[in-house]
């Protein structure tokens, strides 16, 4: 079951999309990047797969989006307006895992913490910008406090993920993957079997959170 729901935020109104599972245990709050909204391919893969899981996932748009605008606003306003959806994802009973791709993975797990989030999922984490290694953002990513799970395009310019530092958090790599986990025409394995990747992890890893 699909469900559209405006919520208001102190930075404007957002937006949920749900995809509910039927006896869900767990429920999967995702956001979107800088660069697009929750069309992208690994957010529309992974709420498609996961609800027959029992994980209920919500694509959540932030306020800037839903009002039509092109460019993102602050961090300070990115999590502010999660902050303002995070009481409308939480039900009785229910762990709540933050997450998100690109600047969608940073808001989750800088507010992590204090939103009391089960766990981090981070897809495409810009660790840096491309070709800035010296401006980590590895300091975000370390501090979640809670278990983290990043996944990781081979090729993505903002971070490889022999990039990363050890610890805190587990790693998936997409092979051949770019920031949006797009793979070339030439690697081994297709579009769809890079996607797969995605959500058997995911899917996995959500199971090992009880």
């Amino acid at each position: 079951m699909t469900e559209i729901v405006d919520v208001e935020t102190e930075a404007g109104a957002a937006r949920v999309t749900w995809h509910e599972a039927a006896e869900p245990r767990l429920l999967l709050a995702l956001g979107h990047g800088a660069g697009g909204g929750i069309e992208a391919r690994d957010l529309r893969a992974l709420a498609a797969a996961l609800p027959a899981h029992g994980v209920t996932v919500a694509l959540v748009e932030q306020p800037w989006r839903v009002a039509g605008k092109k460019l993102a606003p602050a961090p300070k306003t990115l999590d502010l307006g999660w902050r303002g959806v995070w009481p409308a994802l939480t039900r009785p009973g229910l762990p709540v895992v933050s997450g998100g791709r690109s600047a969608g993975a940073r808001v989750a797990c800088r507010t992590a913490a204090e939103l009391g989030a089960r766990a981090v999922l981070a897809l495409s984490f810009p660790l840096h910008p491309p070709g800035r290694p010296e401006k980590s953002r590895a300091e975000e990513l370390l501090g979640t406090g809670v278990p983290t799970l990043v996944v990781q395009g081979g090729n993505d310019p903002f971070g490889r993920p022999a990039e990363f530092p050890a610890g805190g958090h587990e790693l998936v790599e997409v092979p051949h993957g770019d920031h949006g986990f797009a793979v070339p025409k030439r690697a081994p394995l297709g579009q769809e079997e890079a996607l797969a990747v995605i959500t058997g992890a995911v899917a996995a890893w959500t199971g090992s959170l009880g």
